[in-house]
């Protein structure tokens, strides 16, 4: 290596998103949207925006990796412009912030906790659709909880997702006299 020349590592960094929604009551029913994927005749989550948490927990992750906030700092409920909102705008959107912030997307992956829906034959129609807002890979597993906890007993669906990112380095400044 000549003169003073370093080279810089580029460290990944990783993060992590959980997300979790109820099912909507009887009296107020909702679509179910999971994964990016709407699922006809399933019974659908409350939440501010579409209640896809596996979608959510991909964003949050995104923010955790990046060390910029969380989902709620960008997308919270004070919010009124989200309400309603698709899951994938928001980790489409998620996706432009982190870019906006320095940072490239490695990949990020996500498995779901619930009872329904049968999510393998759909599986890799969410990973094209999730993988497409993120700009990245995306990959989606989902299991049970064997009858425990509140995902157990059919009261909602819980996601978590690990993401890594890594600082894109800034273009070289050019001496322009």
């Amino acid at each position: 290596m000549a003169g003073s020349e370093t080279v810089a590592m580029i460290l990944p960094r990783t993060g992590i998103g959980v997300d979790v929604h109820a099912y909507a009551p009887d009296n107020d029913p909702q679509p179910l949207w999971l994964g990016g994927l709407f699922w006809e005749g399933e019974r659908g989550l409350s939440g501010h925006s579409d209640g896809d948490c596996v979608a959510h927990a991909a964003a949050d992750a995104l923010f955790s990796a990046c060390g910029i906030g969380d989902l709620g700092t960008h997308f919270g409920t004070d919010r009124p412009e989200f309400a309603g909102a698709s899951g994938v705008k928001l980790l489409g959107e998620a996706a432009r912030i982190v870019r906006a912030a320095g940072f490239e997307i490695g990949n990020v992956a996500v498995q779901f906790v619930a009872n329904r829906p049968k999510f393998g034959p759909r599986r890799e129609e969410s990973q094209r659709i999730l993988s497409a807002a993120a700009g990245a890979s995306v990959s989606v597993t989902a299991t049970t909880s064997d009858g425990l906890g509140f995902t157990g007993r059919g009261e909602g669906i819980s996601a978590v997702a690990t993401a890594l990112v890594y600082a894109v380095p800034a273009a070289p400044q050019s001496d322009s006299a």
